[in-house]
């Protein structure tokens, strides 16, 4: 299973195997960006599969969203629903090998999805990426799988990979989670 290579994730999308997929823009970041009332704002989703989030953001107004995923499957599907999403916006490849400056970047099933020996790096890139002030927000999943992707985590663990990076680190209990998960995600913000 090489979880780095598109081909793992183009045989997901291609034989349906996209459980993480709920097929609408997950409630948690859609409530925080809905208090946001600068539309200016550079905002990254990483690992963004069929982009949901990306797609509302868009339609709502926000003018500077960007998409990167392993594998162009979901970035083809992002550009069937939303033919005006800038084509400049819509990166294929490797997050971890990205380059750009964003005011925040959009946690919504990458981290869980990548191998956990790379989540420090997962927190490092991300730091990186943003510009200082910038903030890290989403959804992680607070529990445990057999075996992954999904890989499962905890509070404790995730704060030994943000803690020594962000200078201000927020991880509490999701209260508007799909029903599927309730009760089993925290919703985070990171500020560098």
């Amino acid at each position: 299973m090489n979880l780095d290579q598109p081909e793992y994730w183009s045989i997901r999308y291609n034989e349906n195997q996209t459980g993480w997929d709920i097929g609408y823009p997950s409630p948690p970041i859609i409530e925080y960006f809905n208090q946001l009332e600068d539309k200016e704002v550079r905002i990254l989703i990483p690992g963004c599969g069929n982009a949901y989030e990306a797609e509302y953001l868009h339609r709502q107004g926000f003018a500077n969203v960007h998409v990167i995923d392993l594998t162009d499957e979901p970035l083809k599907n992002l550009k069937s629903r939303v033919p005006d999403f800038p084509d400049q916006h819509i990166h294929q490849g490797d997050f971890f090998r990205h380059e750009g400056v964003y005011d925040y970047i959009v946690e919504q099933t990458m981290f869980c999805a990548v191998d956990p020996v790379m989540r420090r790096a997962y927190a490092e890139k991300a730091h990186e990426l943003l510009e200082e002030g910038g903030k890290l927000v989403g959804v992680l999943f607070n529990r445990e799988f057999e075996g992954g992707p999904p890989f499962g985590g905890n509070i404790t663990e995730y704060l030994s990979y943000f803690d020594p990076l962000f200078s201000e680190v927020m991880i509490e209990p999701c209260y508007n989670s799909i029903e599927p998960r309730s009760g089993t995600e925290v919703f985070i913000k990171m500020v560098k």
